[in-house]
Formats: structure tokens, sequence, C-alpha cells
């Protein structure tokens, strides 16, 4: 009996590691979605409309099962929710698409991977958790590999440095803006449906919006899939999957195995968009990874999907 308990956790441990190496694949597609739009004539601001506004279409069908947690949120938690969505979600966006027009798919990946030295920063401020010796060694090691990826060649690239880390800036204010606000019950798919559904209605507001849809539908078909691609591959299956994996694998695990996402972008890059960087700009993304990988294996949590949440219907 014992043997085959044992067994079915290997196997359900393996289906999470698929799963979230999958979810970061999906990830690492954002820069190369977001390039293929841009050669089309989609600015950085347009492509962050497509991305959200689609992904808002498709999460959609989530609302059924949500809409009782949504009726019990308190006005301060819809607040916080909202400042969550338009600086995680709609500001990281348009940073990091603006960042990938500059630098390239996988540059800014890796400069959007130093997420998680901002994370120790805004933790401490908003969260009152501490920074230990180790993390803050860590920050130095990505801030110096920040250093090496701004040895380019000029004022453009320095745009796009600037870009990259502010969306790592923005990243990083996701997961901490949503504790805030959830008080630390932190239903990942209501947090992640309304941070979508937020910034999509901000951007319905705008006239933009609906020109950036209305020169989509004039050029071929081809294009939609690249937003639809933008939306669903880089955006929701992640999510899905990762959530998926969380209810398999503990969170730090988990987020050892994200690193697949800026390995992915890069490559795509090299091989699909021909955008190779210098070697010592390659030595400033391996240190940035590295310190991204050091900071989950060693500041990481252990723990799974809450029981509460794997007793409920899943939304995927």
């Amino acid at each position: 009996m014992a043997h085959t308990e044992s067994a079915m956790t290997a196997r359900q441990s393996w289906i999470g590691t698929i799963q979230i190496i999958s979810a970061a694949v999906c990830w690492g597609t954002l820069g190369i979605f977001s390039t293929y739009l841009n050669q089309l004539g989609f600015s950085g601001w347009q492509v962050t409309i497509l991305r959200i506004v689609t992904a808002a279409l498709i999460v959609l069908f989530m609302l059924p099962k949500l809409y009782p947690q949504l009726l019990k949120l308190s006005a301060k938690q819809w607040g916080g929710l909202a400042l969550q969505s338009l600086i995680g979600v709609l500001g990281m966006s348009l940073c990091y698409f603006f960042a990938v027009s500059y630098v390239g798919a996988g540059a800014a990946v890796a400069l959007l991977y130093t997420a998680p030295v901002f994370s120790l920063l805004f933790a401490a401020i908003f969260l009152n958790e501490s920074i230990t010796r180790q993390a803050a060694l860590l920050a130095l090691v990505a801030v110096f590999g920040v250093g090496l990826t701004m040895a380019g060649d000029g004022a453009q690239v320095n745009w796009g440095i600037g870009l990259g880390l502010l969306a790592g800036v923005c990243y990083s204010l996701y997961g901490v803006l949503g504790k805030r606000a959830m008080h630390y019950a932190h239903p990942a798919p209501l947090v992640f449906f309304t941070s979508i559904i937020i910034s999509a209605g901000v951007l319905l507001l705008l006239p933009e919006t609906y020109r950036t849809y209305g020169q989509l539908s004039t050029l071929p078909l081809a294009t939609w899939g690249y937003a639809l691609g933008l939306s669903l591959i880089g955006t929701v299956v992640p999510f899905a999957l990762y959530m998926k994996a969380l209810e398999k694998l503990p969170a730090t695990r988990a987020s050892v195995f994200t690193i697949f996402e800026p390995l992915t972008a890069i490559t795509l890059a090299l091989l699909l968009l021909h955008q190779a960087l210098s070697w010592i700009q390659y030595v400033g993304v391996v240190l940035i990874l590295l310190a991204a990988l050091l900071n989950a294996m060693l500041n990481g949590t252990t723990t799974r999907v809450p029981r509460w949440l794997r007793r409920r219907p899943k939304p995927f």
C-alpha cells in the first residue's frame, strides 16, 4: 500500500514538473508573438491591448464559478485588486512589450526576471517581511548582471534596459499587492480573473483599443493567430498549467522550473528572430537568471495550493 502511494506521489510529481515546464515555455513565447506583431506595425501599447483584452474575453468562462467569491469581496479588496491589476498586469505588459521592441525578446525577459529582487524590497515595505543576507547578496548579483546587459550600443538599448527593469518592478508588485489585497488568503484563480478583467475594462474605455482591433481586422488571418497566441498561449494556458502544477509540487520546486521561461525566450529569439546578444550581455543574463533561480530555491515556500481550493471545482 505504501509502495503504491509512493508510486502515485512520484507520478504526480512528474506530471506537475511537466506542467510547470510547459507553463514556463508558454510564457517564454510572449516576446516572440509581440515581436511579430511589432513587425506588422503594432506598437508596444497596441500589443498590450491585444494581450489583455483578448485574454479577458477568453477568461470570461470562469465567471460562473467565481461569481460567488466575487460577491464576497469588500470594497477595500476590490481597490487593492484594481491597484494590482493596473500595475502588475497593465503596467508590466506595457513596459515589457516596449522593452522587447527596444532590446529584443531575450534581453527583455532576462530583465523581467529581476522581479524577485524587487519582490524582496516591496515585501519588506508592504508586508513587513525581513530581508536575509542571502537575499541581499542575490540582489547584488542580479544588479551586477543588469549592469553587464547594459554593455550595448547607445541610448536605444538604455531605454530598453530601463523599461525591462520597470517591467520587473511591476511584475514583482503583482504578487505583493495581491497578497496585501487578499490579506494572505490568496485564491489565485480569483486574483488572476479580476486582474485581467479590471485592466481590460480600463482599456475598453480608450479609443485606441477599438482602433487596434480595427487595424487587426484589415490584416491577414495569421495576424489574428499572433494575437490569439499572445493571449491564449502566452497568458491563459500557462496560468492554468501553473495552478495545476501547484496542486502536485511545492511552490519552491515550481519556481525553480520557471527558469525555462527566459531560456525559451532567449532560444526562440535566437532561432526565429536572429536576435543575438554580445558575450558580455549573455554573462549578464546568466547572472540575473542565476540570482532568480537561487532566490527561488533559498527563499521560496514549501506550500502547495491550499486544501480549500482543491476541494472546490477547478476553473480550468
